[in-house]
């Protein structure tokens, strides 16, 4: 299988239809193994989907110093994470990869030296909701790191150096939160969807108002944004996927939002699918 995966992903850079570009809410890691009103939605989004021939995912649970890509031909299936049930943790995801694509994105990225990495695999922030989308694994997926060094708009403008890559059947995802603040959560509201704080639905509507009028300049300096976005961001790593998927809308495409809902109070599973107007 292994063998027979990267010959379809050698096989395929080259020109084809224009890709359509996620961001997903991915939330709490027991998703992964529930039927909700979320799964649902990334179920439901994924039959709108064409079959890609590889998938890009940009997690906010993988931090470096500097852009890296995972480049192993079988990533393992991490489970970053402590305190559930070992049902969750006897998941696996066993996704093949593809160095042929790593190679492919450190050769569209001519800013930075992106780094090929052999040792970390796919998170939770990857495989907990790719696995609604591609219940049988057989995709391959990269996953490329968040550079928890540089400023918003480094990603923003580095998610637009690897555009080529949805016309080569590459699916770019990001996966993260928009609203994410762990510090503030009503945990004993986990279990009830739309439990909001008035900031967090506020900053919300806000987000979306942003992308809806394409204005991703102010997304990307989201820390002037007021007291609201200071606690939807109160650190950047789960609202960073979602410029880079911003940063990949054409002029002919729009924005389709799905699971937008804030849960425990203040963790938005707000996402995106950017794909040509209808």
């Amino acid at each position: 299988m292994k063998l027979n995966a990267l010959h379809t992903v050698s096989q395929h850079l080259k020109a084809t239809e224009r890709m359509p570009v996620l961001f997903l809410g991915h939330g709490n890691p027991m998703n992964a193994i529930a039927n909700n009103i979320f799964t649902q939605g990334f179920e439901s989004i994924a039959k709108t989907l064409p079959k890609p021939r590889a998938i890009l995912c940009i997690s906010a649970h993988w931090e470096t110093k500097g852009t890296h890509v995972t480049a192993m031909e079988q990533p393992k299936t991490i489970h970053d994470f402590g305190g559930f049930p070992k049902a969750l943790f006897d998941v696996q995801y066993p996704a093949p990869g593809s160095p042929t694509l790593a190679n492919e994105i450190k050769g569209s990225i001519s800013s930075v030296n992106v780094g090929l990495d052999h040792d970390w695999g796919l998170d939770h922030g990857c495989w907990t909701v790719v696995k609604f989308l591609y219940p049988n694994a057989d995709i391959p997926v990269v996953q490329m790191s968040i550079d928890y060094t540089q400023p918003a708009s480094y990603h923003y403008a580095l998610a637009k150096e690897i555009a080529s890559l949805r016309r080569k059947g590459v699916l770019i995802i990001g996966s993260g939160n928009s609203v994410h603040n762990l510090g503030t959560a009503a945990w004993d509201k986990m279990m009830t969807p739309g439990y909001a704080y008035e900031w967090a639905t506020i900053a919300n509507e806000k987000i979306k108002e942003f992308i809806l009028e394409r204005d991703h300049n102010s997304l990307i300096n989201f820390d002037k944004q007021g007291k609201e976005f200071q606690l939807a961001v109160p650190t950047p790593e789960h609202y960073l996927p979602m410029l880079y998927v911003l940063a990949l809308q054409e002029k002919d495409e729009s924005p389709i939002f799905y699971n937008d809902t804030i849960v425990a109070g203040s963790l938005n599973m707000l996402s995106i699918k950017i794909d040509k107007s209808r």
